[in-house]
């Protein structure tokens, strides 16, 4: 049957793909060689926050196949995708609960890390927001997602991986180019999420980073300085 090769995804998700592939392994590595490399770590975490924020706001204001009103999925798709009955484009059911539980695990670990402290050598930029048994609490919690968060992303793996060894469905293609192959001649490709969506998304997630790198809180008075006795 003649397939329908159909623009799915826009460039903007596909640089928030791959740069937040970029900076979760940078954050991983660096948090786990720890030392100098924390700095590098909060680093990541701060332009992961931003990435994120770019994220959820493209996800209402960006192009079709990219909006969560589209693939987010209900019962009835959830129960024709089991059923072999589902053709759409974008996310397939099981596939969008996977990335909305990776984006949520991640938002989760990059929150709080805004906000721990590990006694040592990293204190976050959010932590004065906090008392300091709320930041304990949250950076133990922060080092246990972590682990959480490994496992989400080898299951999204071994996903990808099998959906192409077993079903010949080739997912990272359309990452790469935008570009997906469908037996609908009827598919219509993504629309909307123009410059001024991009920009206002950019803008967003910009003015997120300078709030989590602490540009809200009121920096603390300088020492007093004594008088000099004469």
């Amino acid at each position: 049957m003649e397939k329908l090769r159909v623009k799915v995804w826009d460039v903007p998700t596909r640089l928030f793909h791959w740069s937040l592939v970029v900076l979760v392994a940078a954050a991983f590595a660096s948090g786990f060689v720890g030392g100098n490399w924390i700095e590098w770590h909060g680093r990541c975490g701060l332009a992961v926050v931003g990435l994120l924020v770019f994220r959820i706001v493209w996800g209402f204001i960006g192009s079709t196949y990219a909006r969560f009103v589209q693939f987010i999925p209900g019962p009835a798709r959830v129960l024709a995708y089991l059923r072999g009955q589902w053709h759409g484009l974008g996310h397939n059911p099981l596939g969008a609960f996977s990335v909305l539980g990776l984006l949520a695990l991640t938002l989760f670990q990059a929150g709080s890390g805004l906000v721990a402290d590990d006694n040592i050598s990293f204190t976050g930029p959010l932590k004065a927001l906090v008392s300091q048994d709320t930041s304990d609490g949250l950076t133990g919690l922060h080092r246990l997602n972590v682990w959480l968060l490994g496992v989400l992303i080898c299951l999204h793996v071994a996903s990808i991986v099998f959906y192409a060894l077993v079903k010949k469905h080739f997912l990272l293609p359309p990452m790469l180019t935008g570009m997906a192959e469908t037996d609908d001649l009827l598919a219509k490709p993504l629309r909307g999420g123009g410059w001024v969506a991009f920009i206002a998304a950019v803008l967003i997630a910009a003015g997120a980073v300078w709030a989590a790198s602490g540009g809200l809180i009121q920096p603390p008075p300088p020492p007093a300085q004594e008088a000099p006795a004469w």
